[in-house]
């Protein structure tokens, strides 16, 4: 979710229901060597708590440091240890899901940070199945979490080599959760409402759902969510309803861009939340030449001219 879940747009998902929210993940040494950008793309508001600081690293010392200093500056509600990012960049430094490779170094990386948070901030973690499929290591990944006093582990249920091609294996997310003593939230190949009442039907034993690529450009996937697991309505957005949280991302994002920086900055984000409406490839066009908050707003009056009756 790096590039993506910014403040404005967790607000967003806060907003439409989300229960608890993540930081999108920043390595630990960036933290304690880098400028203030990589503080500035984890702080919060107060209203999106309970909120977690994801960390990424390969090095326990400076992943138990970096995570203390979070606990000091910005209190979060829990730390979350990222074991499962497939991106080269990341495994490439041996973090992320290559530490599925090293099972001694993530059972340190997680002693250490439980250790540095000593009790007053909650440790969680998220993983893959393992590095492929020759290599299924979840289980052990979910022992030495346990062990080193992890309080829950988000599965994502592919390996590292599948990236995000093929179905998440749920039955072995489920299986993790009935052997876990600790919650198991399942992760990969949630879309909708429909995924969430089908993976709480037939594996009653996982905690809950974590969904990240799927409410990208659509943060309305979690009160859609929230309305199918209540047994209400589930009710699509209309096109003015979309088009008024596309301006309100944007105009909580430009808070958060430098002055020198144009609009379309917020390009990529811009071009998510358009997905499903009518004539996207003129909108997309459009928001290249993006240059104010009022730019945007003339799109959006002159979309919604030619397209609601």
């Amino acid at each position: 979710m790096a590039g993506f879940t910014d403040r404005a747009f967790r607000t967003l998902a806060k907003e439409r229901g989300a229960d608890v929210l993540v930081s999108e993940f920043v390595h630990a040494r960036a933290l304690l060597h880098g400028g203030e950008f990589s503080w500035q793309s984890i702080a919060f508001d107060s209203a999106q708590r309970p909120f977690g600081v994801q960390l990424f690293g390969d090095d326990a010392d400076s992943m138990a440091e970096a995570a203390r200093r979070v606990g000091e500056r910005l209190k979060p509600d829990f730390i979350d240890l990222n074991f499962g990012c497939p991106s080269p960049r990341v495994t490439g430094s041996c973090a992320g899901s290559a530490l599925l490779c090293d099972l001694p170094r993530l059972g340190a990386i997680a002693q250490a940070v439980v250790r540095a948070m000593d009790g007053a901030i909650p440790v969680t973690a998220k993983t893959r199945l393992g590095w492929d499929s020759a290599h299924i290591v979840v289980e052990e990944v979910l022992q030495r979490v346990q062990d080193a006093g992890v309080a829950a582990l988000a599965i994502h249920g592919r390996t590292r080599a599948q990236r995000y091609q093929g179905g998440a294996n749920w039955p072995l997310i489920g299986e993790m959760a009935q052997k876990a003593r600790i919650p198991v939230v399942a992760n990969g190949s949630i879309a909708g409402a429909a995924d969430i009442l089908r993976l709480r039907a037939n594996h009653p034993a996982v905690a809950g759902a974590m969904i990240g690529r799927a409410a990208i450009g659509y943060p309305w996937i979690f009160s859609e969510i929230k309305a199918a697991l209540a047994g209400e309505p589930v009710q699509k957005p209309d096109l003015s309803e979309r088009w008024g949280v596309l301006v309100r991302y944007a105009e909580l994002a430009s808070a958060d861009i430098p002055r020198e920086r144009p609009l379309r900055a917020l390009h990529s984000a811009l071009v998510k939340l358009t997905v499903g409406m009518p004539d996207v490839r003129a909108l997309r066009v459009a928001f290249n030449a993006l240059g104010t908050l009022d730019d945007l707003r003339a799109i959006a009056q002159a979309h919604l001219a030619r397209h609601v009756l």
